[in-house]
């Protein structure tokens, strides 16, 4: 495994970080995650994400109980807040008390004393900049967080942002969390630069497009078992695009690339994103150890401009 800075700080990440969206806590079983998280370590993975809204917390518990038999030196753990915890006015988005509030629950069910990385899960056109801000700055002033950040927000509140933090001498956003593989590049015009001259890295999230890069699904046939696609716990958040047959008929074409690299298509998938200097890692779930196995071997990875070309002729940007 590899490593790199978090965007401009000095917080060293895995190029590959074990995520838990509509996973742990929800759709695999606790023994199952922890097998999984065993594995991370076990090749060098030291970056894991979740968030307060996974599984309305149940993420957070089952990273927390998995978390206790290792030293808090060997991982760096990013959670977030932004989306409904209650049906209350206040319990959601980026006000100053949402945040302090859900920051300490999240410390509960996590177990810990501090979070490494606390990212703002979208924006709040609700509550002015500056509060959310100077509320996360507090934290970190507080020994709470150590580093903050964001995910999918608009470019115009990137750079609104960074200016407040660099006027006001607060902690500045050292990573942005977007949607970004293969299939899926809106972010390379804009958001990548904007993010790169001020220090903020991408941990970018569904890399595989919830598994369609993997090869996993084949034009004109139903979802196989046991896959994400054919999961009602998982697929919820799968469009027709993603699994159209013009789509997954460009996507087998990726087969040959991967074999003639000695890479897996998920491998290929991943390495393709590690190429980007912008970005500081990519967020991969996983059901079972092998995939983090799999994941986990794109780390390192370069790809022969021939292939790059011929993924930019079938995924134009």
């Amino acid at each position: 495994m590899e490593y790199r800075r978090l965007g401009g700080s000095g917080l060293k990440v895995s190029e590959v970080c074990l995520g838990s969206w509509l996973t742990y806590g929800n759709a695999v079983d606790d023994k199952t995650a922890e097998a999984c998280v065993d594995k991370a370590f076990e090749l060098g993975i030291n970056f894991f994400d979740t968030a307060n809204v996974y599984a309305t917390g149940k993420a957070e518990e089952v990273w927390g109980r998995i978390f206790r038999k290792y030293d808090r030196d060997d991982y760096v753990i990013a959670t977030k807040v932004f989306f409904p915890m209650g049906s209350g006015p206040n319990d959601r988005g980026l006000s100053r008390k949402h945040i302090r509030e859900q920051c300490d629950r999240s410390l509960k069910r996590l177990g810990l004393d501090y979070i490494d990385l606390y990212q703002c899960h979208r924006y709040d056109d609700t509550t002015p900049l500056e509060e959310t801000l100077r509320a996360l700055d507090d934290l970190i002033r507080a020994g709470k967080v150590l580093y903050v950040g964001f995910s999918e927000w608009p470019v115009s509140r990137i750079a609104e942002a960074v200016g407040i933090q660099q006027r006001m001498g607060l902690d500045r956003f050292v990573s942005s969390q977007p949607y970004y593989n293969i299939t899926g590049r809106h972010i390379e015009k804009e958001v990548m630069p904007t993010c790169h001259r001020s220090g903020i890295g991408q941990i970018v999230f569904s890399p595989l497009a919830q598994g369609v890069l993997t090869g996993k699904y084949t034009p004109g046939q139903p979802p196989p078992a046991g896959t994400r696609a054919a999961d009602p716990n998982q697929n919820m958040f799968l469009n027709r695009g993603q699994l159209d047959d013009e789509m997954l008929r460009k996507v087998q074409q990726l087969k040959p690339l991967a074999e003639r690299e000695g890479l897996t298509m998920a491998q290929l998938a991943l390495a393709w994103i590690l190429r980007r200097e912008e970005v500081s890692s990519v967020i991969a779930g996983a059901s079972k150890p092998e995939q983090i196995e799999d994941n986990a071997g794109a780390s390192g990875k370069k790809l022969s401009p021939e292939t790059l070309e011929e993924i930019d002729r079938l995924f134009p940007a």
